[in-house]
């Protein structure tokens, strides 16, 4: 049974933090949060916070001994449509993207 944190509509593409969160799927917690630590992606601040809830929701429920990433996701969320405007008084719509990421850990006896 694993414990699971989320950060939903985390200002920050979907595909930006799959790129960082492919790193750490299956690694400890230790490892995953030494890794987060020094990368330089906005997006691994926001996944170090999230695997540190998950830690701390299994630490809640009385679970000890060590961690382990079991499931890491990253869903899109919703999208903010905006306009930028242009020459001639037109304008360009633009997305701003939205994503939630999930990270589940479990601990290994």
């Amino acid at each position: 049974m694993g414990y699971v944190a989320k950060h939903r509509h985390a200002p920050i593409k979907a595909y930006k933090a799959r790129l960082v969160i492919d790193l750490i799927r299956g690694k400890s917690v230790n490892d995953a949060l030494n890794i987060l630590r020094y990368k330089p992606q906005r997006a691994a601040r926001m996944i170090e916070k999230v695997v540190r809830s998950a830690q701390a929701n299994a630490e809640d429920r009385g679970v000890s001994g060590e961690f382990f990433v079991t499931k890491a996701w990253v869903d899109e969320g919703f999208m903010m449509k905006r306009f930028r405007p242009r020459s001639r008084g037109g304008a360009a719509p633009y997305l701003r993207r939205r994503s939630h990421i999930c990270v589940e850990v479990d601990a290994v006896e």
